[in-house]
């Protein structure tokens, strides 16, 4: 099962689970400029439906620190806000206006000399685990100084549209093929109209979407649009332009189309452990309609496109990525023996690897084969030689085991090959991390069948890993080290080597 949480428009939200997948980490933050033509002392995230105990990181890097949570009956306020100075009368920090007409991009972190004339600021709230079944609505405004009690602020009437992802995996459209991670924005509603006054768009804003892919999770710090991770070039736009706007609920036979959301999705490609995307919101400056406020395109119609004079200043930038990874349980083997599961699914030598649902317990059971020992257990929060180890799985797990050839009986010679000084011998043990072959040029090894084999004392047995079609070999572990294909052993002593194929 892949697992999944995700963060977006600043705010974690959460993912549903389908069949073999979930999300598992998200993560987002937004750049978002004061175009409200005053000095601003903060800014005020409102998540309607959530609580304090849902929330969890939130970013503290610019001029505010870190924000003050709030409870309120049926919500919470997440409030990034200057301290005042009484003495002087003045708020300490401040965003002030942003100049129309110029960007921002890369100017809204405290490390850019140009910061605090930017305009903009770097926000960013995030939800934990507890969020995930729960509807949620989030407003996000700009706060000033309330004229009617100075020295407190006031959250403006003006909300900022911070696109907001919500993720969740889909069957695959055939099967066999991985299923599809969608990521959702949905727009606001429009307030409601006063009574007597037909029902209202709200105001258009273009959105563009870019969207990269990485092999390892990524981490909160790194969502800045200065980041050279986060997707933003010609080669990476995935929505060239969409036209996004609040629109009331459709009366009967009203068949307008909707502006109100927009989805993007794909099978994340194999070995992938991150989604990110890069969501920018620019102004619409076209038309409306005079009675209801919905756009008027120029061109087609279809508002696929920004004609001239229908773009305006980009409103917002924002950074979010989605974690992914396959909860998943993988045993490698190295000696003789064998790895039960309690569940009965996992049987290692003949089946190493299940998927599990997030958070299962499983005991595992190692069995020594003949003229073996059990060894070690490694990887996995295993540790230790007992016989029995239990494995939480929150990820992709593998434990690695480890069985130890007991020294062979005899005398004279010692340790292995008969009485009378007879030659002595040792075994080498072969391992595989996931499906491959190992052989050896002298006879003994030929692993997937026979993976251990009885080498005279100071043999020196080179060992050739091949993996099978769509896979790679990665590595050696145990006597052997580095990535080249074939190793070469000196068989001094019981040995044990560990081959690491890809998934």
């Amino acid at each position: 099962m892949k697992k999944s949480i995700f963060l977006a428009g600043g705010l974690l939200f959460p993912a549903l689970i389908f069949a073999q997948s979930a999300i598992v980490g998200g993560l987002g933050n937004f750049d978002a400029a004061n175009y409200e033509g005053k000095d601003a002392y903060g800014l005020e995230v409102q998540v309607e439906g959530l609580s304090s105990a849902d929330l969890t990181l939130s970013w503290c890097g610019n001029k505010y620190g870190c924000p003050t949570v709030t409870d309120y009956a049926t919500g919470v306020y997440v409030r990034y806000t200057s301290p005042y100075d009484a003495a002087n009368h003045v708020f300490v920090n401040k965003t002030i206006p942003h100049t129309p007409g110029t960007s921002f991009a890369g100017t809204c972190y405290t490390w850019v000399p140009t910061y605090l004339a930017s305009g903009c600021d770097h926000f960013g709230v995030h939800l934990n685990y507890t969020a995930f079944s729960k509807p949620t609505t989030t407003t996000v405004r700009w706060m000033f100084e309330n004229p009617a009690n100075p020295g407190t602020l006031i959250a403006s009437t003006n909300n900022i549209f911070t696109p907001a992802p919500v993720y969740t995996f889909v069957p695959a459209p055939l099967p066999a093929q991985p299923p599809v991670l969608v990521a959702e924005v949905v727009v606001p509603d429009p307030p409601p109209p006063p009574p007597a006054v037909p029902p209202q768009f709200g105001n258009a804003t273009w959105m563009k979407v870019y969207k990269t892919e990485m092999t390892r999770e990524v981490a909160l710090s790194e969502l800045t649009s200065d980041n050279p991770i986060v997707p933003q070039n010609a080669t990476q736009i995935e929505t060239d332009w969409v036209l996004l706007q609040p629109a009331p609920p459709p009366a009967p036979g009203d068949r307008r189309r909707r502006r109100n959301r927009q989805v993007n999705q794909a099978a994340p490609a194999a070995g992938t452990r991150a989604v990110l995307r890069r969501y920018e919101t620019y102004a619409y400056t076209g038309a409306y309609d005079a009675l209801t406020h919905e756009v008027i395109c120029g061109g087609d119609a279809t508002c696929n496109i920004p004609q001239p004079g229908e773009l305006g200043d980009m409103l917002v930038a924002q950074m979010a990525a989605a974690n992914v990874a396959v909860p998943s349980l993988t045993v490698t083997l190295t000696g003789n023996g064998t790895i039960a599961s309690s569940d009965k699914v996992i049987s290692c030598g003949s089946k190493c690897s299940a998927t599990y649902a997030l958070g299962t317990a499983v005991t595992l059971t190692a069995k020594a084969g003949s003229n073996s020992t059990f060894s070690s257990w490694t990887g996995g929060g295993c540790s230790g030689s007992g016989p029995t180890c239990t494995v939480t799985v929150n990820d992709a797990v593998t434990v690695n085991t480890v069985f130890t050839a007991n020294a062979p009986a005899g005398g004279g010679g010692g340790g292995g090959g008969g009485g009378g000084g007879g030659t002595t011998q040792f075994t080498l043990s072969v391992g595989r991390s996931n499906t491959g072959t190992v052989t050896s040029d002298l006879a003994g090894i030929s692993c997937g069948n026979n993976c251990s084999g009885k080498f005279n004392s100071g043999a020196v047995v080179t060992l050739t890993a091949a993996a099978p079609a769509g896979k790679t070999f990665l590595s050696w572990g145990g006597a052997c080290s580095g990535t080249a294909a074939t190793c070469a052993v000196t068989v001094n002593a019981n040995l044990s080597v560990l081959a690491n194929f890809s998934k």
